[in-house]
């Protein structure tokens, strides 16, 4: 047990504890390991720490790690970071706070804007080849970019944690697996203005392999992007998958599958969700679709890989929009069913609506968001879909772009069991739309 008091940190959120703190870790490291202490009561202001192998940092309810607001304390460019370590873990029910908010910018009303170039964010936990983590039951606050990237790690267990992001900063993330392995993300609230969950497979990191065998359940997910995503990087391949009882909120998509590079999304498994989605300030990809799977090229001329094997079921959903299956000439979305889910549409939000959102995007027409009546159920360039059990219902306001209960374009193979509705002004549209 190394108490990093004993180490020579103050604690009085205005002195730089990092130097103590990091001795306490170093020291610990080569001892063999064991856990350092950060005891209740006090703010500990910090610029980046290191972790190392066999070490658990500790935090006793009631104390603070404070980031520092100097972009010269993160010189790797994370409040906590690790490359290569094993056998490491963050827990207790302290709190680490990332002053996130306070490296904006401006104040948009429904966003802070920044330079993206110029002003520097520092990640907040930043994990880098590394085996056997464990995260559990700490409050992570106020991230000013991803909050959790696990960066090609093996064996993570995170469980018990609670977000609490600011929902205006852009890019605050919650948790990212990105080409990492046998993941499980359990029993966590995540409070993000971006993506809660998102799976990746970056660009220039082949060697690290795929995105593979991650499980999400029982967490409540508040976001003003998707609450449970797959992509948009996408480089590498994405499969076996499972979201799994879990509650999304306030979001512009629920479930979200977009594919948008040359790997693979497949193996995929939602199941036992609720969700409610609504449209939101324009700067946010997505058009209040609870459920979204999509395979479309980020830039004309490259390769694109293929999202198939992908099952929903039992799923309770609202939005101001319905829900979106589409594909693209060279990439047809293969090998999709959707059993026992219920979609309810009707207008909530002083956003305009009638539109779909292909973002980020660079087909030969080049328009990310365009006009589009919205259908309970869309689908284009599929093969093999099945809605089994599926039903479609329209809220009490019901605005002219909204359209049938279903509508098809290029699908092949479409099995249709058990669907249930009607358009949403009957005596205009078609039930079904089928071309």
């Amino acid at each position: 047990m190394h108490n990093i008091l004993d180490y020579g940190a103050i604690g009085d959120g205005a002195t730089n504890d990092a130097p103590a703190i990091q001795r306490a870790i170093d020291t610990c490291a080569a001892e063999g390991g064991g856990v350092v202490w950060v005891p209740g009561g006090h703010t500990y202001l910090t610029g980046q720490l290191t972790l190392r192998s066999h070490v658990t940092l500790n935090l006793v309810s009631g104390a603070t790690l404070l980031g520092s607001l100097d972009p010269a304390d993160y010189p790797e460019g994370a409040l906590i970071q690790a490359d290569g370590a094993e056998n490491l873990a963050i827990t207790g029910t302290g709190t680490i706070d990332g002053q996130g908010v306070k490296f904006m910018r401006e104040d948009r009303t429904y966003i802070y804007a920044l330079d993206r170039l110029r002003d520097f964010r520092p990640r907040f936990i930043m994990l880098t080849r590394c085996r056997n983590v464990t995260l559990r039951d700490v409050t992570l606050r106020d991230s000013a970019l991803w909050c959790v990237h696990l960066l090609g790690c093996e064996d993570v267990l995170i469980q018990g944690i609670r977000i609490l992001n600011d929902l205006k900063v852009p890019n605050c993330d919650g948790i990212d697996p990105d080409r990492s392995r046998n993941v499980r993300i359990s029993d966590c609230y995540i409070q993000a203005a971006d993506d809660a969950i998102v799976l990746k497979a970056r660009a220039g990191y082949d060697e690290l392999g795929p995105c593979e065998n991650i499980t999400v359940t029982g967490c409540t997910l508040l976001t003003r992007s998707a609450g449970l995503k797959i992509g948009t990087e996408s480089h590498g391949d994405i499969r076996n998958v499972v979201f799994d009882s879990c509650v999304v909120l306030g979001s512009s998509r629920g479930v979200s599958i977009q594919l948008r590079d040359g790997g693979n999304v497949e193996n995929i498994i939602c199941s036992n969700l609720i969700m409610r989605s609504e449209l939101l300030y324009h700067e946010y990809w997505g058009k209040s679709e609870p459920i979204y799977i999509s395979a479309y090229h980020r830039r004309p001329g490259r390769k694109l890989g293929r999202v198939r094997h992908v099952r929903v079921s039992n799923v309770l959903c609202q939005g101001e929009n319905g829900l979106f299956i589409g594909g693209s000439e060279d990439s047809v979305i293969e090998d999709v069913a959707l059993d026992n889910v219920r979609v309810e549409i009707g207008k909530t939000s002083q956003w305009p609506g009638g539109l779909y959102d292909r973002r980020p995007y660079g087909g030969e027409d080049e328009v990310g968001v365009y006009a589009h009546r919205n259908a309970g159920v869309y689908i284009e360039r599929a093969r093999d879909v099945a809605l089994r059990n599926v039903r479609v219902a329209w809220g009490e306001r019901r605005p002219d772009y909204y359209g049938p209960a279903l509508e098809c374009h290029d699908v092949e193979g479409l099995e249709l069991a058990g669907f249930q509705g009607q358009a949403a002004h009957p005596d205009r549209d078609p039930a079904m739309v089928i071309e």
